[in-house]
């Protein structure tokens, strides 16, 4: 199975100037745990998890006023649609993430995360006769 199977298509995208508290709002109603962000200025692709939120909340930050933008990882390792899951699972193992941002041809086309690739290895749910 390819990343083009198992990822999300429709994004979460946010600014930089976004606040962690506006951006865990958005990932918390669209049920995502990541948003890609966008910023024209730097003219890169980047993305907040909600582990980076999670760590700056545990240092004591304010999630009002502390912005999207110096908590994005902009050092991103991007999949490809064509990528097999097993190739984006050892993306991520090796680097230590859950999230990949997926790009065809430069354009961000989805993301796809641990969820989603457990989620087309694990067999399908069976029903518990009643």
């Amino acid at each position: 199975m390819l990343v083009r199977d198992a990822m999300s298509t429709v994004v979460l995208t946010i600014g930089p100037a976004h606040t962690l508290r506006q951006a865990a709002a958005l990932m918390s109603a669209r049920k995502v745990g990541a948003a890609i962000v966008l910023d024209p200025d730097a003219g890169g692709i980047g993305i907040l998890t909600e582990r980076d939120i999670l760590n700056s909340v545990g240092r004591g930050q304010d999630p009002d006023t502390e912005r999207a933008h110096a908590h994005t990882t902009n050092d991103v390792v991007f999949a490809a649609p064509t990528w097999t899951l097993e190739e984006a699972a050892g993306a991520m193992a090796h680097g230590g993430f859950r999230h990949l941002i997926v790009l065809d041809r430069d354009e961000p086309a989805g993301v796809v995360s641990v969820r989603d690739i457990i989620r087309c290895w694990a067999p399908a749910r069976q029903q518990v006769p009643a």
